[in-house]
């Protein structure tokens, strides 16, 4: 690995935080993570290497804390990723503090769009990012700069839900987008002809993002309504699709309310989930009265399609 050419964000959670942590932090990247957690050092030493020796450095090691190890390709945006991790993070309510590599500011945020090119998503939309001229192009173009926020459509997860709402949106359908970051699913529902999307996002700073979003795509309220809130607590009225792209535990967590934002017709759109969590995820699906409309995959996540039973 090139440390010049990749960004390191180092996470620092409670040890007692780290398995759902580190859920959140794989979502970030699709080739890994690396943890740090010394909690059951001793333990864990004399499992693997049968060995009751350990250097002093590692006796050292605060046993309270965890550190997750991210590396950010050069072709990806390192700013989306760190606020995805927060918006995740404060979901949760995970104490965390996040650090990133000595590397110029200005360049880290930018040196990354030079790789991000326009990108066709299903047979109708495609991905503009707003720093380049637009292209020719017969499909519907989305205009995007994700800021400091979580969705380009480059990764799976929003491609997934992209390409699902691409075949399901019918004129005048009413959209909830829970956990909008940039806006790109809300803004996405309305060029494929729904009457109006409401996006909701607890950054603050992806709210702003996705406000702006919607401007350079001449969405404006009250048609894209942009809230910021904690997942559906100012969230009121019943939508014709709900789309989540978030991670498996909020999934479930919202599995046990979310009906009361749907009517018997209804679509629930989710993913964001790693397919090792599938089986936890399809059980809240049954446990909380939904049957599975669809199933797609791509790249290791998962993005199901629901309805009421």
């Amino acid at each position: 690995m090139d440390n010049k050419n990749w960004t390191e964000i180092k996470v620092t959670v409670p040890v007692e935080y780290i398995d759902i942590a580190g859920d959140i932090a794989n979502m970030t990247v699709p080739y890994g993570i690396y943890i740090e957690d010394y909690s059951d050092l001793e333990e864990g030493a004399m499992e693997i290497a049968h060995i009751d020796l350990i250097d002093e450095q590692l006796l050292n090691k605060d046993r309270t804390k965890a550190w997750i190890h991210i590396y950010i390709s050069p072709e990806e945006n390192p700013m989306e990723a760190v606020s995805f991790l927060k918006e995740r993070f404060m979901s949760e309510s995970i104490p965390y503090e996040i650090d990133i590599d000595s590397v110029n500011m200005e360049d880290w945020a930018n040196n990354w769009k030079k790789y991000f090119k326009p990108l066709p998503i299903g047979e109708k939309l495609l991905i503009q990012p707003t720093w380049l001229d637009d292209e020719k192009t017969d499909r519907l173009m989305l205009h995007i700069d994700p800021g400091l926020a979580f969705g380009t459509g480059g990764h799976n997860t929003t491609k997934l839900c992209l390409e699902q709402l691409e075949k399901v949106i019918k004129p005048g359908m009413n959209i909830l987008d829970v956990g909008c970051g940039s806006g790109i699913l809300s803004i996405a529902s309305l060029l494929l002809g729904a009457k109006s999307a409401t996006g909701v996002d607890i950054d603050a700073l992806a709210v702003k993002t996705a406000i702006e979003n919607g401007k350079i795509n001449n969405l404006l309220y009250p048609e894209y309504n942009i809230i910021q809130g904690d997942l559906t607590d100012k969230i009121t009225g019943q939508y014709d699709i709900i789309v989540a792209n978030i991670v498996a535990d909020i999934i479930i967590r919202l599995c046990k309310d979310i009906k009361q934002y749907m009517h018997a017709d209804s679509l629930f759109i989710v993913s964001g989930i790693v397919d090792i969590r599938e089986d936890d995820v399809t059980a809240a699906f049954s446990e909380n009265g939904f049957d599975m409309v669809s199933r797609n995959e791509e790249g290791g996540w998962v993005c199901f399609t629901l309805k009421i039973k």
